[in-house]
């Protein structure tokens, strides 16, 4: 894996050619002031932006309020800061999109983080809510500091990269439709399951017909499309047997293999030598089930070590905004 092929890789690379065949999203260039503040481990959430940028009546007070921690010595006050264009666009674009998205950066989504969301949910409504998300995940951190950590090309300089927010439409995508196939020299020659920890019955029952729809898909819509001729790409077959591209990935093991390894994937013919077709591996019984690769994200170090300074400034913050959104949905779901 290449640095060209990562940057190949990035959503706004890759969605202008497969609009027509992937969700609906909207991309905004993101501010250097939100990267840092993504960043930093100083403090956890916006304060009243969003509020803000939705036109809600508020005192002058509660725009300012502070977050006080006091002892008998000193008073340390903590204000978390706001950034009221870019929530303003963001506001827009979530509205543009009916209101509920699922976001992500250049390449990853912070799936590794849906523990601390409300209902353990990607499902975002405003800017808040995203943040918490961003903040949280390990793999957005890796998309902003370390993009190129696994390719073989070190010595070359790392390319430019203008991150971007990815918001996309909110669609209830059924895990058990969802694969990820890999892609050499233009061939697809594997399909895996993409949420293998599960067994879906579907899955054994409808073998041929799964592979016959991405394969056709894949002939028809991405074949020699993309910019690379190595790449994985993530898609999802609804109940009417349309496949839709979901995601692009690096051909590469900074993108999990899932029910294959990369050993065998890089190695030339070993895994489609007994078939015409993609090899298709999907989990086939209870008894193969696994747990999920992103439980070793649930206990973060932020909230395993609450006794100085920090930590503790973070964790009111969560608690704050947990208040705040609770309320918020309490508010929308009461009878008008």
């Amino acid at each position: 894996m290449k640095k060209e092929q990562v940057v190949h890789c990035q959503f706004s690379v890759w969605y202008p050619i497969f609009k027509q065949h992937t969700i609906k999203s909207l991309i905004l260039p993101l501010p250097q002031n939100v990267i840092e503040y993504l960043l930093d481990d100083g403090t956890l959430v916006v304060s009243g932006s969003d509020h803000i940028a939705q036109g809600t009546h508020i005192n002058d007070s509660d725009a300012e309020e502070d977050i006080q921690w006091s002892d008998d010595e000193t008073t340390t006050t903590v204000t978390a800061p706001e950034f009221p264009e870019f929530t303003a666009k963001v506001l827009e674009a979530v509205n543009a999109l009916g209101g509920r998205v699922f976001p992500k950066l250049n390449w990853s989504s912070p799936r590794d983080a849906n523990w601390i969301a409300l209902n353990s949910s990607l499902q975002c409504q405003n800017l808040s809510e995203i943040f918490l998300l961003f903040k949280s995940s390990d793999f957005i951190t890796h998309d902003l500091t370390e993009p190129f950590l696994h390719c073989n090309d070190q010595d070359s300089p790392d390319p430019n990269i203008n991150y971007e927010l990815v918001l996309r439409k909110w669609s209830e995508l059924i895990p058990g439709g969802e694969f990820r196939c890999f892609v050499k020299e233009n061939k697809l020659i594997a399909i895996s399951q993409r949420d293998y920890t599960q067994y879906y019955p579907h899955i054994l029952k409808q073998e041929e017909s799964i592979v016959h729809a991405i394969q056709q898909f894949f002939s028809q819509h991405v074949q020699y499309k993309f910019l690379d001729e190595d790449f994985v790409l993530d898609v999802y077959r609804d109940s009417q047997g349309r496949v839709w591209l979901i995601d692009l990935n690096p051909f590469g093991e900074v993108t999990d293999s899932l029910l294959f390894s990369w050993e065998e994937l890089t190695c030339s013919g070993e895994i489609t030598q007994q078939q015409d077709g993609p090899a298709f591996r999907y989990t086939t019984s209870e008894v193969t089930v696994q747990p999920s690769p992103c439980l070793s994200y649930r206990i973060p170090r932020d909230f395993v070590d609450l006794s100085t300074g920090e930590d503790a400034y973070k964790l009111m913050d969560f608690l704050k905004l947990q208040k705040s959104q609770q309320e918020d949905h309490e508010d929308e779901e009461a009878p008008q």
